[in-house]
């Protein structure tokens, strides 16, 4: 999507250009004058809008990549969740020891911060 900045700005840029060749065909300094300030105007406005451009495009790439990344992980959770489950489903004991084992050590780090 073009910016309207971008489309004003060539055309003043035009003009300005346009102008300016006209006062110096007909030897108005005033004109010439106007006419590069125009110039010069458009060429300013013309990259401002393509500064919005280059900017919208990379906030589309980035909510484009943040929106992937998203799904990707939320599949990783899925597949994750569904595998730990078979494999306390398979093992039962030793998935209790598991938990065991890793709620003690807890409890020690807990317990060896307050003292």
């Amino acid at each position: 999507m073009v910016d309207t900045d971008r489309i004003t700005g060539s055309a003043k840029e035009l003009g300005g250009k346009v102008q300016s060749a006209v006062g110096d065909l007909t030897g108005s300094h005033r004109h010439s004058a106007e006419g590069r300030v125009r110039q010069a105007e458009g060429v300013a406005e013309n990259v401002y809008g393509q500064a919005k451009d280059g900017l919208r495009d990379a906030a589309d790439a980035a909510y484009d990549f943040a929106e992937d990344a998203y799904e990707r992980g939320g599949h990783v959770l899925r597949r994750g969740t569904r595998d730990v489950s078979h494999q306390v489903a398979e093992y039962p004991l030793a998935s209790l020891l598991i938990a065991g084992a890793v709620g003690f050590g807890l409890a020690l780090l807990v317990n060896a911060t307050r003292d």
